[in-house]
């Protein structure tokens, strides 16, 4: 899978050039508040690829095969639903449906997302986690001043709702 900026294209989109007998397959972006824009997925490990060892990148990378070894980024990972990694990652922010297995740490978030399943520790600033997710380990939050006053300000108005008057 290959993209190439075309010199005809004025709004300067990447066109998709697509290598017979494989799927398509469409840049995308992830973002979050804490975070600027990431930019293009700049990796890819397919289904069907398997990668043991050190992984160090700058920018976006999606996983949907299997990895064991060691990931570390100040950007973005994506890890798909059909992925598995035995890994020790330190990312940006870690995304992810498939199964992980092992440390992570991420600078913004980690988000897990239906159906994931997650073994071993996790230590990020703020977590999200949808319903069915399994999680079996541990999570370490840090302390931050900033999320504090928020959260105190979100007690508070639940406290006021349940309030019976």
């Amino acid at each position: 899978m290959f993209f190439k900026q075309n010199a005809e294209n004025s709004e300067n989109k990447p066109e998709l050039s697509q290598v017979p007998n494989e799927p398509a397959v469409v840049p995308s972006q992830v973002t979050s508040e804490s975070q600027p824009e990431s930019g293009d997925i700049i990796a890819f490990v397919g289904e069907e690829v398997t990668f043991k060892g050190i992984i160090r990148y700058q920018g976006t990378v999606r996983v949907d095969g299997r990895l064991e070894g060691e990931i570390y980024t100040e950007g973005n990972l994506i890890i798909g639903q059909k992925a598995v990694i035995t890994a020790k990652i330190h990312a940006g922010t870690i995304m992810c449906q498939g199964q992980i297995a092992g440390e992570v740490e991420a600078k913004h978030l980690v988000k897990l997302l239906s159906p994931a399943v997650f073994d071993g520790t996790i230590t990020t600033p703020l977590l999200s986690m949808d319903e069915g997710v399994r999680f079996n380990g541990t999570c370490n939050m840090s302390n931050s001043n900033e999320r504090k006053g928020r959260e105190t300000k979100l007690v508070v108005s639940v406290e006021e709702t349940v309030k019976v008057r």
